[in-house]
């Protein structure tokens, strides 16, 4: 079963228990499906294409939060905050911190990155090796953390 497939019989098993909160989310996520199968005109098959949506949105997210918490709105936030746990369990598991360490030195020496102009290269390569189950933010702090060395 694709994820695509999943997250629509997710969709009727949550309108039959009455999860408002939940459904809310799911139409969301189905929403955001369908609009990018009508730009783009395909059907969105490729688990991939739809994980590339679940990170777009959980990223959208986390920059609400943040908006939310400066302008001390911690009622925003939360909402937000539970919106992420509820896509979060469509997306693969994140990596670890060792992991992402470990992916990050790996990139840089299969890239041969010298500096910060070459941070370009390593991010191309670990995004093709994480497959969304890294933070790219995170990782685009660790990686010009080491080329700033």
């Amino acid at each position: 079963m694709s994820l695509k497939d999943k997250i629509l019989d997710d969709v009727k098993s949550a309108m039959k228990a009455g999860e408002k909160d939940r459904l809310k989310v799911l139409r969301l996520i189905t929403a955001a499906i369908k609009q990018v199968e009508v730009d783009e005109r395909k059907d969105l098959d490729d688990d991939a294409d739809v994980l590339g949506i679940l990170n777009k949105m959980v990223k959208q997210r986390r920059d609400s939060i943040s908006q939310f918490e400066q302008g001390n709105r911690q009622d925003l936030a939360d909402i937000e905050k539970s919106e992420i746990e509820i896509i979060g369990v469509y997306l693969p598991e994140q990596m670890s911190g060792e992991e992402l360490d470990k992916l990050v030195d790996d990139a840089i020496a299969a890239t041969g990155a010298e500096g910060i102009r070459d941070m370009g290269k390593v991010m191309g390569s670990i995004k093709a090796k994480s497959a969304g189950r890294a933070d790219m933010s995170v990782v685009g702090a660790k990686v010009k953390a080491r080329l700033n060395q």
